[in-house]
């Protein structure tokens, strides 16, 4: 048995941090969305769970024991193991959710060659707060700490996107520690697009305080054609939304001239 799954980049087009809870973590509303590429996962039949990672930015995931793809398979109930090829493309620590989407890909492989437990989402969510959404990877809003999942009607789906990383990597714990507390306003309704033009991100000031060449790259982005440039998640990833692939690919093209040192993925929102 031969299985292959993408995991996709999640970007946040819009998180407005609440407020903080009395158990420690933040209530958050949030709008998701993928993008058509990411790491990728190969796997194959084994007599028991094994793990191997290559890529760019496999040296940046120093114990592969503790990979949150090794948990993932160790959640889910099967009758074989899983030989799982991890082909790391994404940045860690990097707002984009890169162990959740590789985590998502784990629970899609697992669905589709022997079917998923009914409790799922619960195991999906006990390994980190983007799991369950990365499971699907369908654009949607997340509420809660990010688990409580609601549908959205997504008018973004095909639309062109750059992503860029200064490649320096950004944890998100620190970031939330930063955030002043100040409780700046719910999602608006509507579709995705009317959520992503009338959001915001309310990490974005205490992710520049650490690591200020997140502001270099919006500026960047926002001095080219984009429609919509904004920081992903707690950053350090920023992104921008593109009239069209043609456009997307020039200013990208352009970037990568003056910016040589930054990290880009071209692609469509899913």
């Amino acid at each position: 048995m031969q299985l292959s799954e993408t995991a996709y980049a999640k970007i946040n087009l819009a998180l407005h941090v609440r407020r903080r809870r009395e158990d420690g973590y933040h209530e958050l509303e949030t709008l998701f969305a993928f993008v058509d590429a990411g790491d990728r996962i190969n796997a194959r039949s084994a007599p028991q769970d094994e793990l191997r990672v290559v890529g760019e930015f496999s040296g940046q995931l120093t114990d592969p024991l503790n990979n949150i793809v090794a948990k993932a398979l160790s959640l889910l109930p099967r009758p074989d193991g899983l030989s799982v090829l991890l082909e790391k493309n994404l940045p860690v620590a990097a707002g984009l959710g890169g162990g959740s989407a590789d985590a998502g890909a784990i629970f899609r492989l697992v669905r589709d060659a022997f079917g998923l437990p009914d409790d799922w989402h619960s195991r999906a969510a006990k390994l980190g707060a983007d799991v369950p959404a990365c499971v699907e990877s369908e654009a949607c809003i997340g509420r809660g700490t990010g688990t409580e999942l609601e549908p959205v009607e997504n008018d973004l789906a095909g639309t062109a996107v750059l992503l860029v990383n200064p490649r320096l990597p950004l944890s998100t714990g620190p970031v939330f520690a930063n955030w002043e507390g100040v409780d700046r306003g719910p999602l608006t309704t509507g579709p995705a697009s009317k959520i992503a033009r009338e959001g915001r991100n309310d990490l974005v000031e205490p992710a520049i305080a650490l690591c200020p060449p997140v502001a270099e790259v919006l500026g960047e982005l926002r001095g080219g054609p984009a429609d919509l440039v904004r920081m992903s998640g707690s950053g350090a990833t920023c992104f921008a939304l593109y009239s069209s692939h043609d456009v997307m690919l020039n200013a990208a093209e352009t970037l990568a001239l003056r910016r040589p040192d930054w990290w880009q993925l071209r692609g469509r929102l899913r």
